[in-house]
């Protein structure tokens, strides 16, 4: 058997971050940001550092099960949530033992920054759409925004 070398992962190229792991720590971002959440709040509630928090979130450390428990526990969500919306783009990125992969982690992380639902003035959108009380007025938006895009 293959020696990996100091530092390496299943699942990753070089001792780089697991596509999984980056995946889990973006969705934990997501639902902590749309919750209004801050880092330090979250670490917390979870019995963390906020710096943890951030390695989760960048996918850096991997998040343990029992502690996945915990912060779905705390961002009142499944678990499941963590892991949705994954697909070929992320697992065809993924190496385990005995196979190869497509592409590599930097080409993630661009397509990371490529994603616009990935995005803080996204989600700005999203919270300022959601306050408008009056659903005519979100209507109203909405209907300009996708004119708007159209013009484009």
């Amino acid at each position: 058997m293959k020696s990996r070398g100091r530092g390496t992962r299943p699942g990753t190229r070089g001792g780089g971050p697991d596509p999984i792991d980056i995946h889990v720590g973006k969705r934990v971002k997501l639902r902590r940001t749309l919750l209004h959440i801050s880092q330090e709040r979250l670490a917390g509630d979870i019995g963390v550092t906020f710096q943890q928090v951030q390695k989760y979130e960048s996918g850096h450390n991997r998040v343990s099960a029992s502690r996945l428990f915990d912060i779905s526990r705390a961002l009142n969500c499944p678990i499941a949530y963590f892991f949705e919306d994954i697909g070929p783009e992320t697992t065809d990125e993924r190496t385990t033992p005995g196979s190869r992969g497509k592409g590599g982690l930097a080409e993630e992380a661009a397509d990371y920054d490529a994603d616009p639902m990935q995005r803080t003035e996204t989600l700005e959108i999203v919270r300022a759409y959601w306050r408008l009380h009056n659903a005519d007025l979100r209507r109203n938006v909405l209907e300009l925004l996708s004119n708007i895009s159209k013009r484009e």
